[in-house]
């Protein structure tokens, strides 16, 4: 399959290209069923005569071209309309059947807030003409009319809210939020670019629309990404600030899998300074070697790492509540635990050769000591509760 992309160097043309080299150089098996030759990319500055070959070629095309910001809003509808119909011109030239797909935007409903918006209007048109190029020459037209993107390169103080918020909040720059409660429709760019590969495949979605709202429908004329977050501009900032606070507070928010919230956080780190890329946590450092702190969680405990100098011994205490895994990622030792009020002692030989987990038990007083007389023992440990000083569940008590 030899696929052309008009708009290639734009958010949505940079993510789906980087997706479709993926599988045409078979890093990414997850789509056996795609099989591309040739990608042709088509932007504002290619050579326009490389049109008539790319469309000649091309065995499906993405039209994801189109103007955002012009100057005059005259632009909307010679960079929307315009390319559009030079685009069809040139494959009706070529007799070519390809499937075409067509970035538009909810805005071409023109309702409500979008009524007299001239992207719209320019979008809507460029709507009809697809419409027609299907009618005319029997070509599938996939027409897909996006709400607001986000993901990563997508270009900050241009048309996205999320992207500038995203930059600003992460370069320390100024924001401005003039209604909190104003929500948003929401499109992950990652989902945005599995549709394009579903439509690929011809497993597209299609649906119809109740003004700006989808109705999914097997026949319907337009098609949609299934996938749509909700989110008011209050609840991305707070959301974004908490990111922003994460390499202060070691607390990871809550990101369970296909959430918003995971797809902001990804957003938010993709436009991250080189200088806040990598930050210090803080080693508590004695005699015996250092504890430091790594990850907190807002529900499943702590992860630390612990460097215990040769001969070392750390712990002696128990815990009613708290338990722990100790990971011995390099080094030797012995981990040692007895039941509070019994002569048993249980032990465990570990070493960083063969990685294993031991469970710390509650009612247990335990410690780790160091085997060797030259190596640090460097242990991973796993709470299942943040360290809290004024209810530290603590209790110093040799094991033997």
């Amino acid at each position: 399959m030899k696929i052309l992309i008009t708009g290639a160097k734009g958010f949505v043309g940079k993510n789906l290209v980087a997706a479709l080299k993926n599988i045409c150089e078979n890093k990414d098996k997850t789509r056996p069923n795609i099989k591309i030759e040739e990608i042709f990319e088509f932007d504002i500055d290619t050579d326009p005569l490389l049109l008539d070959g790319f469309c000649a070629k091309a065995d499906f095309v993405f039209n994801l071209a189109g103007v955002n910001r012009p100057k005059d809003n005259a632009e909307f509808m010679a960079g929307n309309f315009g390319f559009a119909s030079t685009l069809l011109n040139t494959l009706k030239k070529q007799h070519s059947k390809a499937p075409i797909m067509l970035s538009s935007s909810i805005q071409a409903t023109l309702i409500g807030r979008y009524a007299e918006s001239d992207y719209g209007k320019s979008k809507l048109a460029g709507e009809e003409l697809f419409f027609d190029y299907s009618k005319e020459t029997g070509a599938k037209a996939l027409v897909y009319r996006f709400p607001n993107l986000f993901g990563k390169w997508c270009r900050p103080n241009y048309n996205s809210a999320v992207a500038t918020f995203c930059n600003n909040i992460a370069n320390d720059l100024p924001i401005q939020v003039n209604d909190r409660s104003t929500e948003l429709e929401l499109l992950y760019i990652d989902d945005l670019v599995n549709e394009m590969l579903d439509a690929l495949e011809g497993k597209e979605h299609h649906c119809e629309f109740d003004g700006v709202n989808v109705v999914e429908k097997a026949d319907g004329k337009y098609c949609f990404v299934s996938t749509i977050h909700h989110a008011t501009l209050g609840e991305i900032v707070d959301m974004l600030e908490t990111f922003k606070k994460q390499t202060v507070t070691l607390v990871m928010p809550e990101i369970p899998d296909k959430s918003f919230v995971k797809k902001l956080y990804s957003t938010y780190l993709s436009y991250l300074p080189k200088e806040k890329v990598s930050f210090p946590l803080t080693m508590n450092v004695d005699a015996r070697g250092s504890f430091t702190e790594l990850l907190k969680t807002v529900n499943c405990g702590q992860i630390s790492v612990n460097i215990s100098k040769p001969g070392i011994t750390k712990g002696q205490h128990w815990h009613n509540t708290k338990w722990e895994f100790f990971i011995v990622v390099a080094g030797r030792g012995l981990i040692q635990e007895r039941k509070i009020g019994t002569d048993e002692v249980l032990n465990f030989y570990v070493s960083g050769d063969k990685i294993e987990a031991v469970h710390m038990l509650p009612g247990y007083t335990h410690n780790i000591i160091n085997l060797s007389d030259t190596d640090d023992l460097v242990t991973v440990m796993w709470a299942n509760e943040q360290f809290d000083p004024k209810h530290p569940d603590t209790f110093g008590e040799v094991v033997e």
